[in-house]
């Protein structure tokens, strides 16, 4: 019984290129308690594989998170699937702004400790008091409220090439940073102001909204299905588009077009730019935002000495990174001071 992928993420775009049939890609998660997560992987590997889906899928006692990628064709047949599942019937899918056939080319279902990496203790709190679920037409008129704060829960290299107008964007590298930042921030704002959160699919905020309403926030409100549903609900009922550049996504798309603006720059030029790529020495690896130019300049690279580095031979730059840890969890998401121009 297969349980793992047998094919490499060329073979599998290979395959994908010779099928030439469209895709949809979509993300879901739950929370719920899953006794054994191990055995629940399993079933999902089995089911899914055989349907052609791809992604990357995290499961915890604590629930599910996905983000995967399904041949259109087999969508319903997918849907019926995990509306057989009890926890998971009509669970909101939030279906890509704009597709692409190969957001994902490997199906990966794994187990972890937690579904979203928080931090956070849930046996010191009720992780199912959240905070008030509210669609693009409340959240517009909250933010245009003066007595509100509108917090970005997600990370510096998401809020830096797209974000809602007059968003507190938190200049913090995972979740779990930012949780007691913006508290500590926000701490003279609990009793009277409306602290309402947004983040790329709404998951982050579920338990970001329960933490909150602990530490003493009054009236707490989180936008239902975050950007990807907004987006959604802006462009079926027109209504005005409060968000201003681009969604950061995570799979090979790395971003989805909300808006026109460009509010980011190349971290190596300055000039307008909001396209985020991996430095092409893959014992770096460094996510960064590069412009064109600077691409065909830098060979696709962070610096010189990474050009260096992927100019040699592959088994050359093999052996370099035997050995060693991955570069990019020292400099993290562009913050490499190799970066003129990194915000």
């Amino acid at each position: 019984m297969q349980l793992y992928n047998k094919l490499s993420a060329k073979e599998r775009e290979a395959l994908i290129d010779e099928a030439g049939e469209d895709r949809l890609t979509l993300s879901f998660y739950a929370y719920a308690k899953i006794g054994n997560p191990h055995l629940f992987r399993n079933h999902l590997f089995i089911a899914w594989d055989q349907m052609d889906v791809l992604g990357r899928i995290y499961v915890a006692h604590e629930g599910i998170n996905a983000q995967l990628s399904v041949p259109a064709k087999r969508f319903e047949e997918f849907k019926e699937f995990i509306d057989n599942i009890y926890f998971l019937e009509g669970v909101r899918l939030n279906i890509a702004i704009e597709h692409d056939a190969k957001a994902f080319l490997k199906l990966k279902v794994k187990v972890r400790k937690k579904i979203v990496a928080d931090g956070l203790n849930d046996s010191t709190f009720d992780v199912t008091n959240k905070g008030v679920h509210v669609d693009a037409i409340k959240f517009n008129e909250l933010i245009s409220d003066p007595n509100t704060v509108l917090v970005d829960m997600r990370n510096h290299y998401e809020s830096e090439i797209g974000h809602f107008q007059g968003a507190i964007t938190p200049d913090v590298d995972t979740f779990r940073d930012s949780l007691p930042i913006i508290e500590d921030d926000l701490k003279d704002y609990k009793e009277d102001k409306n602290l309402v959160m947004y983040c790329t699919g709404g998951i982050r905020c579920e338990k970001a909204s329960a933490y909150y309403k602990h530490k003493g926030f009054k009236n707490v409100y989180q936008l239902e299905g975050g950007i990807i549903e907004y987006a959604r609900q802006v462009e079926k009922q027109e209504l005005e588009n409060k968000f201003i550049g681009k969604n950061f996504v995570f799979d090979h798309r790395r971003s989805e077009q909300i808006s026109e603006e460009v509010i980011a720059h190349c971290h190596q030029c300055g000039k307008p730019c909001d396209k985020h790529v991996n430095c092409a020495n893959e014992a770096c690896h460094l996510l960064f935002i590069q412009c064109e130019e600077c691409a065909e300049k830098m060979n696709n690279c962070c610096s010189k000495d990474c050009m260096e580095i992927a100019a040699l031979p592959y088994e050359e730059q093999k052996a370099l990174r035997k050995g060693k840890g991955n570069s990019n969890k020292i400099f993290k998401k562009g913050r490499s001071e190799v970066l003129k121009y990194k915000s």
